[in-house]
């Protein structure tokens, strides 16, 4: 569980972190230029601000990752995902970080 304003553990990605990953998936490949045949959210860490933060390792295939930043906004704020950073050329291995 997460600390108002802290960053949470690790957390294994459940369904609902899946659906965020789906919503900004087409955003994804667009900026990166790549289509990917596998796009399955492992782990995620979150941090509770005005909204939701997340930071989220996918699996594209191989041992190829990418970490998501995505802010999840407030209801009274629209209440949808927005991508707000892409990391490439990542592991099973890399730790998800703040970036």
């Amino acid at each position: 569980m997460s600390v108002g304003g802290g960053l949470s553990e690790v957390l294994e990605a459940d369904g609902k972190i899946q659906l965020i990953c789906d919503m900004v998936r087409t955003e994804v490949e667009a900026r990166l230029r790549k289509k990917y045949d596998m796009f399955k959210a492992e782990i995620y860490k979150m941090q509770v601000v005005a909204g939701t933060k997340y930071l989220i390792k996918v699996h594209v295939g191989g041992d190829d990752h990418l970490h998501l930043s995505v802010t999840h906004k407030l209801p009274c704020d629209g209440g949808n995902c927005l991508l707000t950073d892409i990391h490439q050329d990542k592991s099973h291995h890399d730790p998800i970080e703040f970036f």
